[in-house]
């Protein structure tokens, strides 16, 4: 999926910067952008994609350090307990505005 995004925004960003088009399409094809990115339905999608991919994280994160926990070395072992207190799962650090 990475791959497809960046291939996506080196065509977008080709296009735009090699169009000949100039400098009014340019400035439509931004317009549009910040239109689309002012979207409430884009930007609660985004919020929610946001929300479900740090869940999975935070799942992956506890399935991951329970399983293999015990078997690291000392070191990591404090470390992965101590990112394990640190964390607060109520907390919002990614600037979410729930519009």
């Amino acid at each position: 999926m990475r791959y497809r995004l960046t291939f996506i925004t080196g065509v977008a960003v080709g296009y735009v910067l090699g169009t000949r088009a100039g400098r009014e399409r340019y400035e439509q094809l931004r317009k549009t952008a910040q239109r689309v990115a002012r979207n409430p339905a884009v930007r609660n999608t985004a919020e929610a994609t946001a929300l479900g991919g740090r869940k999975a994280a935070s799942k992956a994160f506890d399935t991951v350090s329970a399983r293999v926990g015990d078997r690291l070395p000392d070191s990591m072992a404090s470390r992965v307990r101590s990112l394990r207190e640190d964390r607060a799962p109520e907390d919002d650090d990614w600037g979410t505005s729930n519009t």
